[in-house]
């Protein structure tokens, strides 16, 4: 890729990166959330991959954090359901705003977030689904780019060494 997009690419994709995580924290009060979000940061990330490369790339991301970012945000979304069902028998309930008043005081107020909407859990879970849907994009474009070196790097046979047998 030219000069100039190397140079124009990791600033704006900082930016890019700052927008989605707007997005994940606003996403009870505005419209979008946690998918919206990390699509966002997940473009990001695929701008830098793809301008840069899949070596070069100034944003290095390991199999191993990828897996590990992706399994913290499904264990957060698996326990923030475990704790609704555990504290009110419904799975997924907002502890945060109790409806039913059924969730005992001090519970409640741990999952209190400290916004005047009151939204309970629903920006943790928005938090879970960013991660979540950030790795997965990111990790289907790094899977497709890792192919394509790799069908660069391995040698294509002639169509003479090809053995085909004859079908009868």
């Amino acid at each position: 890729m030219s000069t100039i997009l190397k140079i124009f690419v990791f600033p704006a994709a900082m930016v890019i990166m700052c927008l989605g995580v707007l997005t994940i924290l606003g996403g009870h009060i505005t419209p979008g959330g946690g998918f919206q979000g990390g699509a966002m940061i997940a473009a990001a990330l695929i701008f830098c991959l793809i301008v840069y490369g899949l070596k070069d790339s100034p944003l290095h991301l390991s199999h191993d954090f990828l897996a590990g970012v992706e399994s913290v945000g499904a264990l957060l979304f698996v326990f923030l359901g475990i704790a609704g069902l555990v504290f009110s028998g419904f799975y997924l309930y907002n502890l945060g705003v109790d409806i039913y008043h059924i969730v005992p005081v001090a519970i409640q107020n741990m999952f209190d977030y400290p916004d005047p909407t009151h939204a309970g859990i629903l920006p943790y879970l928005n938090f879970a689904v960013g991660l979540k849907v950030m790795v997965g994009l990111t990790a289907v474009v790094i899977s497709f780019m890792g192919f394509k070196e790799y069908e660069k790097s391995s040698p294509e046979p002639d169509a003479e060494e090809l053995d085909y047998e004859e079908v009868e």
